[in-house]
């Protein structure tokens, strides 16, 4: 049972860790197994630590990417409303002409009338002076 246990925790860094003592023969081998120990748990301590932050800045990204997706969408949907509200407008606009063209058509077609009379009026007048001078 403690067999599988040291297996399973210091398997991998006691193989390397004797290794090491075993190609280094140093004169105090315990003591240099201890501290290539504290350094292989201080890399390893390291290595997780940039591997969580590697993580974190990923999810960051990715984050930041879909937010920049999200605001281009945004955007997108910003010039299509503005286009439709511009083309309302602008059919608004042509309504609005059109509407006064008619007026100034109906204004027009009631005044050609009254001109027309206002000129034979003034047709008959003239008509009728040159008459008056002749007769005098």
């Amino acid at each position: 049972m403690e067999s599988q246990y040291l297996r399973r925790c210091l398997g991998s860094c006691l193989k390397k860790g004797l290794a090491e003592v075993v190609e280094h023969r140093p004169a105090d081998p315990i003591e240099y197994l201890a501290h290539w120990i504290y350094n292989y748990k201080r890399t390893l301590d390291g290595e997780q630590k940039r591997m969580l932050e590697r993580i974190e800045r990923e999810k960051e990204q990715q984050a930041a990417l879909e937010e920049l997706e999200m605001l281009r969408k945004m955007k997108e949907e910003e010039l299509m409303i503005q286009q439709r509200l511009e083309e309302q407008r602008q059919e608004q606009e042509r309504e609005k002409l059109k509407l006064q063209n008619e007026e100034e058509k109906m204004q027009l077609q009631q005044k050609d009338p009254e001109r027309e009379v206002h000129l034979l009026y003034l047709e008959r007048n003239y008509h009728l002076e040159l008459g008056c001078l002749l007769i005098l």
